[in-house]
């Protein structure tokens, strides 16, 4: 009798550390699974990531008012033309081009200086600089709705339009140190995150994210910057 207590106690402790192991086990192996669909996204999404990588780091070097804003940026632009074009997003495609021509224009306006001093410090805009940051915003957001609803086949013209328009009018303002640029990188980031969340661009999401915390830190650095320069005056 004790002998078959003790066997039937036996295996049922034989049942219990198989339950154990079995759960374990699928724990494992789901855990396994989840890594590996990290990983083929990670490969399948190599250039989006370098791309993002870089463009939250331009915007880092922009809040702290350093040249290498734009060789950093200028990796990152240059990789979501391509990024871009695959993904039908032509106005973004068009907006990160003139993203390379203005990066190589604040690339030269920075490194200006005059008597040790920058000849673009840190300002505001005055009014012909509003006017002008104005004008291209809605140049470009105009002929970018033509363009993208009659001869493209993009599924988010309006958004598309707008990211673009902003960030460029943002793009103008900061190769002249203006302020107002981080407004507008601002309200092209909020508009951005929902664009590129519909076209499963993960990375890139995560990165708008970032870059919307890097703008609005961006604004209170550079107000900062330009109130310790004024009281130098």
């Amino acid at each position: 009798m004790d002998f078959l207590l003790n066997a039937m106690t036996y295996c049922s402790y034989i049942d219990i550390l198989h339950n154990e192991f079995t759960k374990k086990f699928e724990l494992y192996t789901s855990v396994m699974e989840i890594l590996e669909a990290v990983w083929q996204y990670f490969q399948s999404h190599t250039l989006e990531f370098v791309a993002a990588f870089f463009g939250v780091v331009s915007v880092w070097y922009s809040r702290k008012n350093d040249i290498l804003v734009y060789p950093t940026g200028i990796v990152s632009v240059l990789l979501y033309v391509y990024i871009c074009l695959i993904h039908k997003l032509y106005a973004d495609a068009g907006v990160n081009f003139y993203y390379f021509v203005m990066s190589v224009v604040g690339w030269v306006n920075w490194s200006k200086k005059k008597e040790e001093e920058f000849v673009f410090p840190i300002s505001y805009c005055d009014r012909n600089e509003w006017i002008k940051g104005i004008a291209v915003f809605l140049i470009i957001l105009i002929s970018l709705l033509f363009f993208l609803f009659y001869f493209t086949d993009s599924t988010t013209v309006v958004g598309d339009s707008l990211v673009s328009a902003s960030a460029a009018t943002a793009m103008w303002w900061m190769a002249k140190r203006k302020i107002e640029s981080w407004y507008a990188w601002i309200l092209s980031n909020i508009v951005a995150l929902p664009l590129f969340f519909v076209k499963e661009l993960h990375f890139t999401v995560v990165q708008y994210i970032v870059f919307l915390y890097l703008a609005v830190w961006g604004l209170i650095t550079w107000r900062k910057e330009f109130k310790k320069g004024y009281a130098k005056l």
